[in-house]
């Protein structure tokens, strides 16, 4: 699969065949180019090494010595993403993959399956059959009715991968599947690290849904306002938001608010709709409550969970990083090699590894 690595990894970098010729410096013609991304011939070492500098991607990538491809990619209805954007995320996924199944398997652990709540894609009609679905995701993984401290720790706990990059602005996140050879595909889920906490919890919650339904049965408008319920009644139970709030109430108070979705660690914006969702407002308390007290909410986050200037780093994906650093502190891996897998310093992981009393 070195042709389909060598095109996606070109149209990320933006060039076209020629282009691509004259950054290599004539090292190769466009037309030999063509003929490696149509299978029809393979680059000698030299050259794949400098197609590795040009398109800054590893020799191991364009290779693909694990055989994986993404599958289902949809970005869905962000019709303003380019291919550009589609090749760099898709590029960068299945970088960060590969190095993930290797340290899996360096530390022989099963990355085969992910604990599915059910056992088959279950379908559903209506929107509304969403929320009855999120009450049962929570009761078969055993999670009660309390806020979920963390996203990312629970879906990585459940064996999905995680993964926050930066993504294109219309793009808040998108799930796909890791296809191998012989094994069992894995689902992945992307979301966008410039978006704030609050929707990034969202985005997880939203994109675990269209993991778990059947499409089939819904529109594709449908299935997205039926991820988003989902997502709200899995982040925000009924009976706990009652509980809280009241079965019913006419207006609500800017401090109760944001009190409110700090114990829910969600949007302002969403905790009103979903108290507009379950009959707790009704539909003209809401439209006032966008006049008024929350009159820029729904652009802008009053009071955010996570600083601006720390935009990403909250809630972020650490399993594979513990592996690594585990894998090192096993002697199962050199510090070259996690640093070559973490994509940093070698010093930086050292400080890792010994703290930064003894990396000194």
């Amino acid at each position: 699969m070195i042709d389909t690595r060598i095109k996606l990894a070109r149209k990320k970098a933006g060039y076209s065949l020629r282009g691509l010729a004259d950054a290599l410096n004539g090292k190769v013609t466009a037309q030999a180019i063509g003929k490696y991304e149509r299978g029809e011939m393979m680059p000698s070492s030299d050259v794949l090494i400098a197609l590795s500098k040009t398109l800054q991607v590893s020799i191991s990538y364009l290779l693909d010595t694990q055989s994986i491809e993404l599958t289902e990619v949809d970005f869905r209805t962000k019709a303003n993403t380019t291919a550009k954007d589609r090749a760099r995320v898709e590029t960068e996924v299945i970088e960060w993959v590969e190095r993930y199944l290797q340290i899996e398997q360096i530390l022989e652990l099963d990355s085969a399956d992910w604990e599915k709540p059910f056992d088959v894609l279950r379908v559903i009609r209506s929107i509304e059959e969403a929320e009855d679905l999120a009450s049962e995701v929570r009761k078969n993984w055993q999670l009660g009715l309390d806020p979920i401290p963390n996203m990312t720790e629970l879906l990585e706990e459940k064996g999905l991968k995680v993964l926050i990059v930066d993504l294109p602005d219309r793009v808040s996140g998108f799930t796909c599947l890791v296809k191998r050879d012989s094994l069992p595909a894995l689902p992945v889920i992307v979301v966008n690290q410039n978006f704030s906490l609050e929707r990034r919890r969202l985005t997880l919650a939203h994109e675990l849904c269209h993991r778990l339904i059947d499409p089939k049965h819904l529109s594709e408008q449908d299935e997205e306002k039926a991820a988003n319920r989902f997502a709200s009644a899995f982040l925000m139970p009924r009976s706990q938001v009652e509980h809280e709030v009241g079965k019913h109430r006419n207006s609500m108070g800017y401090r109760e608010l944001i009190d409110l979705k700090r114990i829910y660690l969600v949007s302002g914006a969403a905790f009103l709709v979903r108290l507009r969702d379950i009959g707790i407002i009704s539909s003209s308390n809401l439209t006032y409550a966008f006049q008024s007290v929350a009159r820029s909410w729904r652009t802008v986050e009053p009071e955010e969970l996570e600083p601006k200037e720390n935009r990403g780093q909250y809630e972020r994906p650490q399993r594979f990083e513990r592996l690594c650093y585990r894998a090192l502190a096993e002697d199962l891996i050199s510090l070259p090699k996690a640093a070559e897998l973490l994509r940093r310093s070698i010093s930086d992981v050292e400080v890792g590894l010994k703290g930064p009393e003894q990396a000194r």
